[in-house]
Order: structure tokens, then sequence, then C-alpha cells
């Protein structure tokens, strides 16, 4: 018995091809219908005559208006009449040079008369008092406060300054007390100031804030 051949697996033999059938076409019954149909005759035109331009057809033309330019139109009407284009802007013109021409004739005029004025006005005599500069009498008021110490300042209230000073370790170290506020002493201060934060006064000034920080570290006077 004959085994089936395994699927998947292609023939032995040549694959076949298709077979295309080619069909020869009738000419010849198509032929044959237009022999049987009757001859068609020449067909004819009828030939009709145009007729020509009337002899009164120039007479009869009219002639057109002429176009009208209506911007023309316009800007003419808008021009009064009897009146030039130009001769308003010279009116203008000549207008505003007249009211400059009189206005400075009348700025000349004002400024003789306040010149005459002022020569007929009466000068004042030499005797007359002079108002008194009103004086202060009012002592200096230090910024820093009364009682304020500064470089070039002398007398006890400096010697009790430096004596204070000197208690201050690092401050005024071998520092004078001969009562005479100087540069080493303006050191001295604006020290104790930096170290202790001392704001109130000007650098190396012994003010307010700086006498009561200094005495509440060494005792009140």
């Amino acid at each position: 018995m004959p085994t089936p051949s395994d699927r998947g697996a292609p023939p032995d033999g040549q694959p076949i091809e298709p077979i295309r059938v080619l069909r020869p076409r009738r000419t010849d019954a198509l032929a044959e219908l237009l022999k049987d149909l009757p001859p068609r005759g020449a067909v004819g035109y009828e030939s009709i005559a145009l007729p020509g331009p009337p002899s009164e057809a120039e007479d009869a033309t009219q002639e057109l208006p002429p176009v009208m330019d209506h911007d023309r139109v316009r800007r003419s009407r808008d021009v009064p009449r009897g009146r030039v284009p130009g001769l308003r802007r010279t009116a203008i013109a000549a207008s505003v040079i007249a009211a400059a021409v009189i206005g400075f004739g009348c700025a000349l005029l004002l400024a003789g008369r306040g010149e005459s004025t002022a020569e007929a006005a009466p000068q004042p005599t030499a005797t007359a008092s002079a108002t008194p500069t009103p004086t202060s009498t009012a002592g200096a008021t230090d910024p820093d406060g009364p009682g304020t110490l500064r470089e070039g300042d002398n007398g006890p209230e400096v010697t009790d300054l430096q004596e204070r000073l000197l208690r201050i370790p690092n401050v005024y170290d071998n520092g004078s007390t001969d009562g005479t506020y100087d540069t080493t002493l303006t050191a001295a201060v604006a020290r104790f100031q930096l170290w202790y934060g001392i704001r109130g006064d000007e650098d190396g000034v012994y003010g307010d804030d700086t006498r009561r920080d200094l005495e509440s570290r060494t005792g009140g006077g």
C-alpha cells in the first residue's frame, strides 16, 4: 500500500504552470455589418448673405460725454470763490509776524518805563539804622551732651578720666595723668568704646554713654 508523501516536502516532478487560452477576435462580422448599411449622401450647406452696415450708421452715432475728474471737482468746490489757496496762508503768516513785532515793542516800552520809575524812586538814606543781627545768647550745646570731653581739653575732669582708664586692663597702660586730652588719651577712649560696645558717642570722645559705662566699671565719682 503506497504511503502518502510528507506534508511540506516539495514534489519530485516539475511544477505545473497555468495555461493561457487565446481566442481570436472576429472582425469579419463587423465588416459585414458595415457593408449592409446604405451609403450616405453628401450633406449640403445653405449659404446666407450677411447684412451690410446701414448707410446712416455714422450719422446716428453719438459722441460720449467726457469723463469728469471727481477729485478735481471736489477740490474746486472746497476753495472759496474769489480767493487764492496760498493767499490765506500768507495772510496768517503776516498776522503772526505783526503780532510778534507788536509784542516785542511793548516789552521794550515796559522795560524803559520800569527803569525810569526806578530812577525816580528815592534812594534810602545812609543814616538808616541797619537791622541788628540776632545773636544767640545761649551757650553752645555739645551734641554728645553736657560735660563731654574731647581732644584738646584739659583740667581736673580729664585727670579723672585718665585715672579711671588706668583701672581698665590693657586700655591705657602706663598712661599719663597730667590732665591733658591728647592723641594718646583719644586712642585709649576709642579702644574702650570698641572693646565694650559703646556706640552712643563719637570715636575717642568722652560723652555721656562712655562716661556712664566707665563709671559703672570703676565706681561712682
